[in-house]
């Protein structure tokens, strides 16, 4: 991405002390952030703070002794790729709502023409409050995105909605808001992670699968502007706000979901890797130990890429992925023809510190009339990258799904 600004603002609430961390992952990602501190928030943490984390002025009132003259929250609000107010206490959600424009972050919002997000954080009582969700809805009527507030323990010792949404959860949202939207209006169902077919209630039959792949694809998918179906046999599977997530264990539970989500999905990427085989029978105690050793009787699972293959709709692409120990293009291309695919990534899982488990890996992407290398990066590189080939093709061969 071509480097962006947020313009953030950070009002007075007990969650300041976890915005830096924040300005700081998304300075790794090349955002430039300029922030705007309310006199409440910079009694909890620092301007100092602020400025070393960011790189640049923090900005407290329209004026100080170092007040430019070209305006300062009308030049803020230009600046913004991105307008925030993370934490957004009640005060400030109240302001914006209802139009006031009395300091630096209430003027700079009403002059900016950027999209704005907000990250409500408060106690429960001021959260559920009437005034406050009205405040909320007049918002998201004026196109502000909101984000969380989550339930749970509060600093205040409470139990309830008001705290504000995780780092994970806000560093992907402001990326939604500042990437290109090229996937906008698709629909984008994603599996991933290597499914446990239960033995008994200790045992399973598995892979080394982590799900990074899939859940690196949804996650880049979603950016570019894509609704996403996410299944998933992890535990670290992503659950954000705007992303249906579904966990599953067994390749019949992910063959089940997938195929009801299918016909939904202009897009249908397959990176998970679900076990080719469970226990003929799955036992309800646990299997003692013996020394007569132990044989399973093993009976094949459903084929859910080759089911998807076969029911695909005009215009859906259906990509999947090969993951293979030798003769990687041509097992990468039987595959391809035998389940009725559009793209395959192929990866060989043989090779130390990459493929199922790793950060990184090197695939290489077939067509039927292509094949393209790429080297060995982290997956969330790869992603994009494949989702990149993904428009492309899709743009060349001119579909247009049709659910």
């Amino acid at each position: 991405m071509d480097q962006k600004t947020l313009v953030l603002g950070v009002s007075g609430g007990i969650a300041v002390y976890k915005v830096p961390e924040l300005i700081s992952r998304l300075r790794k990602k090349g955002i430039a952030v300029e922030v705007i501190l309310t006199k409440s928030a910079a009694e909890f943490v620092t301007p100092l703070t602020f400025r070393e984390v960011s790189l640049n002025p923090v900005h407290l009132d329209m004026f100080h002794d170092s007040f430019q003259w070209n305006v300062e929250h009308i030049a803020l609000a230009k600046k913004a790729d991105l307008m925030a107010v993370i934490p957004a206490t009640a005060n400030i959600i109240g302001k914006i709502a209802n139009g006031i424009a009395d300091d630096l972050l209430t003027t700079s919002i009403m002059a900016t023409r950027a999209p704005k997000l907000i990250a409500p954080a408060m106690n429960t009582g001021m959260y559920e409050n009437p005034a406050l969700q009205k405040n909320l809805a007049t918002l998201r009527e004026y196109g502000f995105t909101i984000v969380g507030p989550e339930a749970g323990q509060l600093l205040c010792g409470d139990t309830g909605s008001g705290r504000m949404s995780s780092l994970e959860e806000l560093e992907i949202q402001i990326l939604r808001l500042l990437s290109r939207h090229d996937l906008e209006g698709e629909l984008v169902l994603v599996t991933a992670g290597g499914t446990r077919e239960p033995l008994d209630p200790v045992r399973y039959i598995g892979n080394r699968s982590s799900g990074k792949m899939g859940h690196a694809l949804a996650e880049a998918a979603f950016k570019r502007g894509a609704k996403v179906f996410l299944i998933s046999t992890s535990e670290a599977a992503p659950h954000y706000q705007g992303m249906e997530t579904y966990c599953v264990d067994t390749a019949e539970q992910m063959y089940e979901k997938a195929l009801e989500l299918a016909p939904r999905s202009s897009i249908v990427i397959k990176a998970a890797a679900p076990a080719d085989y469970r226990p003929q029978t799955s036992f309800e105690q646990k299997i003692k130990k013996s020394s007569d050793g132990l044989s399973v009787q093993l009976v094949l699972n459903p084929d859910i890429l080759a089911e998807l293959g076969k029911r695909k709709f005009p215009g859906q692409i259906l990509l999947g992925f090969a993951a293979e120990t030798q003769n990687l293009r041509e097992n990468a291309l039987t595959k391809l023809t035998r389940k009725n695919l559009d793209i395959i990534v192929g990866n060989l899982v043989n090779i130390p510190g990459l493929g199922m488990g790793a950060v990184n890996n090197r695939i290489t992407i077939y067509t039927k009339h292509e094949t393209v290398e790429l080297p060995e990066q982290p997956k969330t590189v790869l992603a994009d990258q494949i989702l990149d080939y993904l428009v492309s093709y899709r743009s060349k061969a001119g579909s247009h799904p049709s659910p």
